[in-house]
């Protein structure tokens, strides 16, 4: 039995129905930009993330680059971000000006390594840093980035494109940072029908700026007291995001039971599930195996010989990519996510997969493995 690795027509009895007649309402009304969709869904964001701001954008690559503006990132100004990351985290840096400086990621969460966070800030006196939450959980030092960067007076950007759902403590990942990013992305856990985003924040002043830059720098309709662009969302993807919301419960939850499945059952395999350090609940978006260099090419053709899709995020460190030398600043470290990139291997999860896949995809595995 073949199994995808992503598969995103597994709707809810009746929402096509619901999302059929949204558009044509929508059509026929001619509501395409702005109203009580964005409104409405802006609402549930401040609501749901704990934060007083949530600001719609139109994808999640502007979200940070709004993000970085917002906080007065421009030219020649260092950023750092960890060298493990999907190439949007540092094509936004580069995209506003900004120098990007990549430092090495923890081999134990995956996530941005705090030591040579801490270091890099020394050596390089950033204007500001992002801090990945990455893979569908953040870092088990995540209070520690936020105090030291409040303390250096380092702006602080979570891109959370991979972490809606995910909670920390018991609180949403997005409360108590700086400024957050969002993209709904379609396969994301949120996902829209199309690309949109948002940004994240508490901070009053800073929710003005990026408001008014998403919007070509808008004081009022014809009065502008900044540059910005285009990037407002359009109200199909608040209301596809809108219908989706009462859903998005049941979706997490199955998502947590087939990452929890993977792990139960792969737990005595010579690989790593990597799970979501203490204090995390997980959003299951990406099951993360480090399997040995050497026998992945092996894995991957038994996986393709039985129709089992699976993904390889991500297969180069930023520092590495042809792109990288004309615009790196400075790279800190790269050995850890190197190894990670060389091993890594992402098993199929999504939502509503059933048992007989999720099984097919473990004895693939195990069967490899005897």
């Amino acid at each position: 039995m073949s199994v995808p690795f992503i598969e995103l027509k597994r709707f809810e009895d009746g929402f096509l129905d619901s999302w059929n007649a949204k558009v044509a309402d929508l059509s026929a009304n001619t509501r395409f930009i702005g109203g009580p969709e964005i409104e409405n869904l802006e609402a549930t964001l401040k609501q749901e993330c704990g934060v007083s701001h949530a600001i719609g954008c139109a994808n999640g690559t502007d979200a940070l680059q709004l993000a970085l503006r917002g906080a007065g990132v421009g030219k020649g100004d260092a950023v750092l971000l960890p060298d493990l990351t999907f190439w949007a985290t540092f094509e936004a840096v580069v995209n506003v000006g900004g120098d990007p400086v990549t430092v090495d990621v923890s081999a134990e969460d995956l996530q941005l390594d705090f030591d040579l966070f801490c270091k890099a800030c020394e050596e390089h006196k950033p204007r500001a840093a992002i801090l990945v939450h990455l893979y569908g959980w953040g870092s088990s030092r995540i209070q520690d980035f936020r105090n030291y960067a409040k303390e250096k007076g380092i702006a602080l950007i979570e891109d959370g494109a991979q972490a809606y759902g995910v909670t920390y403590n018991g609180k949403s990942i997005y409360e108590g940072a700086q400024l957050a990013t969002i993209s709904f992305y379609p396969a994301k856990v949120f996902g829209a029908a199309g690309d949109a985003g948002a940004v994240l924040t508490s901070d009053d002043e800073l929710a003005h700026r990026v408001r008014s830059l998403e919007n070509h720098g808008r004081t009022t309709h014809y009065s502008y007291g900044l540059v910005g662009w285009n990037s407002r969302m359009d109200t199909f993807q608040a209301a596809y995001l809108n219908l989706s919301h009462p859903h998005l419960k049941a979706r997490l939850e199955s998502r947590r039971k087939s990452a929890d499945f993977y792990r139960q059952e792969l737990a005595n395999l010579p690989i790593r599930v990597v799970e979501a350090p203490a204090g995390y609940v997980e959003n299951g978006y990406l099951n993360v195996l480090i399997v040995d260099s050497e026998k992945r090419p092996q894995l991957e053709a038994a996986l393709k010989d039985k129709g089992i899709g699976f993904g390889i995020v991500y297969p180069g460190p930023m520092s590495t990519q042809d792109a990288s030398p004309d615009y790196l600043k400075a790279r800190v470290g790269g050995e850890t996510a190197q190894r990670i990139c060389s091993s890594v291997l992402n098993l199929p999860l999504f939502p509503y997969m059933k048992e007989d896949e999720l099984a097919e995809v473990v004895d693939v595995v195990k069967k490899f493995y005897s």
